[in-house]
């Protein structure tokens, strides 16, 4: 066989796309649910790590380290087939929802942390003398600027995660990888797993894209 019929047979490549387009879904549903949870939760769970008593402190710190230091693929797996063994069992989504928005949460509680940080404590002095409680200081003051800031590192997050969701093939979730393995292996050609490459390639490309943009705009601003 000649390299575009093992590779680009687009014969088998159309049979396929009804499936990778079905994987496609899963893949992008899986993505907006993990960081639709996890940044949310990364803004809180920074603001524990800032602000909470040190008890809290800590155990805010020790959740960022091990979900920063932990490859996804291992989180996913513990989740999924070790949870069991204590008598919680999980659906392959469940498991794959919880496991990257608990990572996309550990990113995103160190990307808003130095945001804030970044922010001048004259800032939080001139709020307390003008009366304004701590709340309402983060609420007005600080985080709206802070916000600005972590736009650029979030959006990157966001593509990466949307990346990563192809580990959830490991759980046999049947997103846009495992759609074009299972592909693969019914034609006994792997001309899916390009036509996987190419569907990736045209979402991604669009998002890193615009990743740049924002950090342009970012940097604009600054000026």
């Amino acid at each position: 066989m000649t390299l575009l019929e093992t590779f680009f047979n687009a014969q088998v490549m159309a049979s396929a796309l009804p499936a990778l387009m079905r994987g496609l879904v899963n893949t992008l549903l899986l993505g907006l649910c993990a960081i639709g949870i996890g940044i949310p939760l990364g803004l809180v769970i920074s603001l524990v790590r800032l602000y909470a008593p040190k008890p809290f402190r800590w155990l805010t710190i020790g959740y960022i380290d091990i979900f920063r230091a932990m490859p996804v693929l291992v989180v996913l797996i513990l989740i999924y087939y070790a949870l069991p063994f204590v008598g919680i069992r999980l659906s392959s989504w469940a498991s794959a929802t919880l496991a990257f928005s608990f990572v996309m949460s550990a990113y995103s509680a160190e990307v808003f942390r130095s945001g804030i940080e970044s922010i001048p404590k004259g800032q939080f002095e001139a709020a307390h003398a003008l009366g304004l409680p701590f709340i309402l200081t983060l609420r007005k003051v600080i985080l709206p600027q802070a916000v600005r800031l972590v736009i650029p590192p979030t959006t990157s997050n966001c593509v990466s995660m949307f990346k990563d969701t192809s580990l959830a093939s490991a759980v046999a979730l049947p997103e846009l990888l495992k759609e074009a393995n299972d592909a693969q292996a019914f034609y006994a050609n792997p001309s899916p797993l390009i036509a996987a490459a190419v569907v990736y390639l045209a979402f991604l490309w669009p998002m890193v894209r615009l990743v740049g943009w924002v950090e342009k705009r970012a940097k604009a601003a600054e000026r």
